[in-house]
C-alpha cells in the first residue's frame, strides 16, 4: 500500500469536483394517473422557464384521444386540454405564439397553447413533419413528398422552396423531417430518400441523405447529398456554432444510434457518442453550450422486440466526456424528448406519460 499527500490547492479542487458530482438529478414532476388510460407524449416544449406545452394522445379501450398538457408555473401544475387533432410536433416562438403539427394539418396558437386555430389547408400544410419560424411572419414547413414551403406573412400564403427538389430522389419516398436555425441567418434542413426494401429485408441499408443549408435567413437554400446508414433524426446548435446531429438506425444494425458533433463554421463533423446498448432518443444544448443526451438503455433482445428500456441522461461540456446525471427513479421508456431553457430549467418527457425536471441540489 502506498500513501499520497495532496497539496491544499489540489485537495480543494478534488473536493469541489466531488461536491459537484450528483449536484444535479432528474425528478419526476408529472405522472399521468387517470384510471384506465395511458398517456403517450409526442413532443414537449418550454419557450420560457415557466410556460410549457406537451402534446400526444390517451390510449383507452382500443382508441386514441388527442391530449395536450399546459403549465404556467414551470411544471408544478399541469392542465389537461382536448385539442381537435393529435399533436405530433411543436414549435414555439415565444411564451405566447406557437405552432402544432398534426397528421391533418398545421395549427397556430397565440395564447400559450390554450387554444388553436387551424391554418388554411394546402400543399404547405399537408404531410408536414416539422415547422420553424424566425419571427411571426417568416417560417417554413418541411415534410413528406419532398415538401418544403416558406411563408412571409405568418402562414396566410406559402411558396414552394425549389431547392427541395434538387436532390435526385423519388418524391414518393423522400421526406424532410427536421429544420433548425443557428441564428437569424444560418439554418439547416435534413431529409432522406427511403425506397421500400424488397421482400422481408430487415437489414439497415445505406440510402440517400439530403442536407439543405441557408446563410441568408432562408431566402436561398443550397442542397447537398450523401449516402449513409441511418436517418438524421435531429440537429441542434449551441450559440457558439457547435452542433449535435442524432442519427437513428431503424433496422438490424450493430448500434441503435450515433451522435455526431458539428462545427457550423468549418462544416467538420466527428462522432461523439455511440454505444451498442444505449439508444440516444434526443439531444439538446443549454445557451451556455452544455450538451444533454436522453438515452434509453436496452439489451440486444429488448432492442429486437422494440421493448422499453431504462431512461438515462448524459451531460457534457466538451462533447467528448459524458457524465451521467442521476435519474431519481428507474424509469422505463421507448422514447424521450428534452426541453431545455438553460442549465437551471430543463425538462424531459417520455412516451410512457412522465415529465421529469432537472433539479440542482
Amino acid at each position: 500500500m502506498c500513501s499520497m499527500k495532496l497539496s491544499g490547492g489540489l485537495a480543494a479542487i478534488l473536493l469541489l469536483a466531488a461536491s459537484l458530482q450528483g449536484a444535479e438529478r432528474w425528478r419526476i414532476q408529472f405522472r399521468h394517473d387517470r384510471g384506465g388510460s395511458r398517456l403517450t407524449i409526442n413532443d414537449l416544449v418550454f419557450p420560457s422557464a415557466s410556460r410549457g406545452v406537451a402534446v400526444g394522445h390517451l390510449s383507452q379501450g382500443g382508441g386514441l384521444k388527442p391530449v395536450e398538457l399546459v403549465t404556467g408555473d414551470g411544471g408544478a401544475t399541469w392542465s389537461y386540454l382536448e385539442p381537435k387533432e393529435m399533436g405530433l410536433s411543436l414549435f414555439f416562438l415565444n411564451e405566447s405564439v406557437g405552432w402544432m403539427v398534426t397528421a391533418e394539418g398545421l395549427w397556430k396558437s397565440s395564447d400559450s397553447g390554450f387554444s388553436w386555430k387551424k391554418l388554411t389547408a394546402g400543399p404547405a400544410t399537408v404531410d408536414v413533419l416539422r415547422v420553424h419560424f424566425l419571427d411571426e411572419a417568416h417560417g417554413w414547413t418541411v415534410g413528406r413528398r419532398k415538401s418544403i414551403h416558406a411563408t412571409e406573412d405568418g402562414g396566410l400564403t406559402w411558396r414552394r422552396v425549389e431547392a427541395a427538389f434538387e436532390a435526385p430522389s423519388d418524391p414518393q419516398h423522400t421526406a424532410y423531417n427536421w429544420i433548425t436555425f443557428v441564428n437569424q441567418r444560418f439554418g439547416m434542413i435534413t431529409g432522406a430518400s427511403s425506397p421500400p426494401q424488397p421482400g422481408t429485408q430487415r437489414r439497415e441499408l445505406p440510402h440517400l441523405t439530403i442536407f439543405l443549408d441557408t446563410r441568408d435567413g432562408g431566402r436561398n437554400w443550397k442542397a447537398s447529398t450523401t449516402s449513409m446508414f441511418g436517418r438524421v433524426a435531429k440537429v441542434v446548435f449551441a450559440p457558439d456554432g457547435r452542433g449535435l446531429g442524432l442519427i437513428e438506425f431503424q433496422n438490424d444494425f450493430a448500434f441503435p444510434s450515433e451522435v455526431f458533433g458539428i462545427d457550423w463554421k468549418t462544416g467538420k463533423s466527428w462522432r461523439v457518442f455511440r454505444r451498442e446498448d444505449q439508444a440516444v432518443r434526443d439531444v439538446a444544448f443549454t445557451p451556455a453550450g452544455e450538451a444533454y443526451l436522453a438515452v434509453v438503455e436496452q439489451s440486444g433482445r429488448a432492442r429486437a422486440k422494440a421493448a422499453p428500456g431504462t431512461l438515462r441522461l448524459l451531460k457534457s461540456g466538451n462533447l467528448s466526456d459524458w457524465a451521467e446525471v442521476e435519474v431519481g427513479a428507474r424509469i422505463a421508456a421507448r422514447r424521450a424528448v428534452l426541453a431545455v431553457v438553460d442549465a437551471q430549467h430543463a425538462w424531459m418527457a417520455t412516451d410512457t406519460g412522465l415529465i421529469l425536471r432537472l433539479e440542482n441540489r
